[in-house]
């Protein structure tokens, strides 16, 4: 073996025990913020009213999706009766009526829509709450890491001693039974 082939593996195994040293060292939590919201009963609440004024809203959709098809089929079915000037008038207010869908499913579940207006304002002091919570466990505990479990990240094994749900909790100040 070279020397410089020496020297490179030498380097890459000390590399490698420093880095296998400092993560035995590191502690890390993890949380399932789906969990922890789902016992605080303020935010069931919420999610309750936005359930509520969400559905009023669908129904509307559906409303209106009913009227569409009515005059969809009442022009198919008339079609041939009516004068080249009637069929555009007919054509022009299904037309009109999908863009009213389409202008309210926009105003009402659109990404600047007041479902998220109003889910961002209702449950955002919660999530602080919560978050806070998190950051004071982990300040507490002494973990360097911790991660929500919920949504989008994905854990492919997670030791249980490492769950703070309960602690996250009760420093929110709600007791779970076990």
């Amino acid at each position: 073996m070279s020397k410089l082939l020496k020297n490179i593996c030498s380097v890459f195994i000390f590399v490698l025990i420093t880095i296998v040293a400092t993560a035995q060292d590191q502690k890390i939590g993890y949380y399932e913020s789906d969990f922890v919201l789902s016992k605080i009963p303020e935010y069931v609440g919420i999610e309750q009213r936005l359930k509520i004024q969400s559905d009023g809203w669908k129904n509307e959709i559906q409303s209106m999706r009913l009227e569409i098809d009515n005059l969809e089929k009442d022009f198919t079915a008339k079609e041939i009766l009516y004068t080249e000037e009637i069929k555009k008038e007919k054509i022009q207010e299904i037309n009109s009526k999908k863009k009213e869908l389409d202008s309210f499913i926009e105003q009402k579940f659109g990404p600047n829509g007041e479902y998220f207006k109003k889910q961002k304002e209702l449950l955002e002091p919660i999530q602080r709450q919560v978050f806070a919570a998190v950051r004071s466990v982990a300040q507490r505990n002494g973990f360097d890491f911790v991660f929500d479990r919920s949504g989008d990240i994905y854990m492919v094994y997670a030791r249980g001693e490492w769950n703070i749900n309960e602690q996250v909790l009760l420093e929110l100040g709600i007791e779970i039974e076990q």
